[in-house]
């Protein structure tokens, strides 16, 4: 499953010699170099293509460093852009960062200065996006898994409830490790049905994050029956049944051939519901059942 393309390097330098060195040191360190001549072709290239890290020429003509940055990260805003530059003047250091540069080399270029610092901010990006990723998924029940179905990090819920579903079992996520494995290695198109916890449930894919899973917990909803709605609305038990399939869009001869009873006697039970659930039509009432054979 692992076939996706390395770290991505976009390097955005007008000068040919740059150009080669830079591509000859990345692609020995295992990175994937994408090189652009200018601007222009630097933010045509990251609109089909969302580069890892971005190395910016300062002084390139027509479309300086600067305003390319600030165009780049317009389109890709989580992408970081270090500077290359022979400008050292405190104010040109200060103009890369204000254009979105997070950092800055100084020509002429050390390839191994700037591997080391495209290693660190690629990390520390990847780390901010996971970080993102569950921030923005905290009142969800997703989680993320190596390749081995190990965990990586979890929401808030998705702890609780395989906390709860899990019983006495003191590790969960150790007893999901194999599951996980073997289902991803097989196919993920189908839930992986989880029965080995006092609970089951399932499991649903996500998607891919770098060479990580992000998968969610999902909740196998008990089927609710007319005798909820017998027992939250004071109505009787034929009322109910009535009121349930209601709730289906089924209409008054349908009820009656379901519940062997005539189309007539079905809506004089509704005409009794309407007086106690205190509404005056069809629509009304069955959203007072679908409300309550709903929810959890």
């Amino acid at each position: 499953m692992n076939n996706k393309m390395n770290n991505v390097v976009l390097v955005v330098d007008d000068s040919p010699e740059s150009l080669g060195m830079l591509n000859v040191a990345l692609n020995n360190q295992g990175f994937t170099a994408l090189v652009a001549l200018n601007g222009a072709q630097a933010l045509s290239i990251a609109e089909k293509i969302e580069p890892d890290i971005v190395l910016m020429d300062a002084v390139m003509p027509e479309m300086d460093g600067f305003e390319t940055c600030r165009r780049l990260k317009l389109q890709r805003p989580s992408t970081p852009i270090i500077f290359m530059t022979g400008l050292t003047e405190v104010e040109d250091v200060v103009k890369g960062f204000e254009a979105g540069g997070i950092d800055y080399v100084t020509k002429p270029i050390s390839p191994d200065e700037v591997i080391a610092r495209i290693k660190t901010h690629i990390q520390t990006a990847k780390l901010a996006l996971s970080a993102q990723d569950a921030l923005d998924h905290a009142g969800s029940k997703v989680f993320c898994v190596s390749e081995q179905g190990r965990l990586s990090w979890a929401t808030p819920k998705a702890h609780q409830i395989i906390d709860e579903f899990s019983g006495n079992d003191m590790s969960p996520w150790a007893t999901l490790a194999g599951l996980i494995q073997d289902w991803l290695v097989t196919s993920t198109k189908e839930n992986l049905k989880v029965n080995c916890f006092e609970t089951p449930f399932e499991i649903m894919y996500e998607r891919q994050q770098d060479d990580k899973h992000m998968l969610k917990v999902v909740e196998n909803k008990i089927q609710k029956t007319p005798l909820v709605l017998q027992q939250n609305l004071s109505i009787t038990k034929r009322e109910s049944e009535v009121l349930y399939w209601v709730s289906y869009g089924k209409t008054n001869w349908e009820i009656s051939q379901i519940l062997s009873m005539s189309p007539r006697t079905a809506n004089k039970h509704l005409e009794q519901i309407y007086k106690k659930l205190g509404v005056d039509n069809r629509t009304s009432a069955a959203a007072i059942s679908i409300r309550l054979l709903e929810s959890n």
